[in-house]
């Protein structure tokens, strides 16, 4: 992708701000966020940082494609206001396409998630059936449910990225995100400085862990695509949670041994294992992953060796 005028919502933030430097290299690219998981400091200074809300109106979508991954993303976030959840992802996500459509975008990417396939050791595909058992995975299906209309009523071109587990560390744009930051980063940081990282349960769960750069490739891809419908970004590969423990151990030099807590998260909506099917991303583009689990890891841990 060259010479495009490009909108990152969300571009603040941890893939977001990826997303938007690796784009700003060959491109014009705006970073929007409105502050809340997203900080200026994560993007280059080649990229035109805007701090606004996705539900304002007059936003910066006169541009070629709009990359929406501006959202409330976890459960927890959800929990605690249900209604401004649903206004940030969903009504966000409308105002947003509805101005790019109203100033002559047609090429919208966003961001869906693999949450809805619920706990699954087999890979999952996009057309399996899926149940909605929490307001952040409500908010992500209405997306899809919108993108669909917006297709077939406007022929927009519209595709929903459900995300795996999107990793790097607090050396890549994490640090911001605290607590909630991909467990990786959360449990390398830990042990860089001595700490024992928290488990949930017995640290048996298990999750697709995706790079963000591969994630990057696969939201650049789909916008170059031109792709409709839904496609998955995983590696078709699970880890445990105290495997990576004795990786991030393994590769920092420290010999810590995690602390088992109670999960705070009902065991009813508790996803306990993930993993991708990607060939649906693969066949439409050619993309497949290309940072393997113990180079990811090896990334992870550099900052800090």
């Amino acid at each position: 992708m060259e010479s495009q005028r490009i909108l990152v919502t969300g571009g603040g933030g941890f893939i977001g701000a990826n997303l938007a430097n690796t784009l700003a290299e060959t491109n014009d690219v705006i970073a929007l966020d409105d502050g809340y998981l997203g900080t200026p400091e994560n993007v280059s200074e080649d990229v035109e940082y805007v701090e606004q809300s996705v539900l304002d109106d007059d936003l910066p979508t006169d541009v070629d494609v709009v990359f929406h991954l501006a959202a409330l993303s976890s459960y927890a976030m959800h929990e605690d206001n249900p209604t401004h959840g649903a206004r940030v992802n969903v009504e966000g996500f409308v105002n947003t396409v509805e101005q790019a459509r109203d100033d002559g975008c047609d090429t919208i990417v966003y961001a869906s998630t693999s949450s809805i396939y619920g706990s699954r050791t087999n890979p999952s595909p996009e057309d399996m059936d899926v149940t909605v058992n929490t307001g952040y995975e409500a908010s992500k299906m209405a997306r899809e449910t919108y993108a669909e209309y917006f297709q077939n009523h406007y022929d927009l071109t519209l595709a929903g990225m459900r995300f795996f587990s999107v990793y790097q560390g607090y050396g890549g744009a994490e640090g911001h995100k605290g607590e909630y930051a991909n467990v990786i980063a959360q449990f390398a940081d830990d042990l860089a400085n001595g700490d024992a990282p928290k488990l949930y349960g017995d640290g048996e769960q298990t999750r697709d862990f995706t790079h963000v750069d591969d994630i990057v490739r696969g939201l650049v891809q789909a916008a170059e695509h031109e792709l409709n419908d839904v496609f998955n970004l995983g590696t078709g590969e699970a880890y445990d949670f105290n495997t990576v423990v004795e990786m991030l151990n393994d590769e920092l030099g420290t010999d810590i041994e995690p602390e088992y807590v109670e999960n705070p998260i009902p065991e009813d909506v508790y996803v306990h294992d993930t993993c991708a099917d990607f060939s649906k991303m693969h066949d439409a583009t050619g993309w497949e992953p290309q940072i393997s689990f113990e180079e990811g890891i090896e990334l992870v841990c550099a900052p800090y060796t």
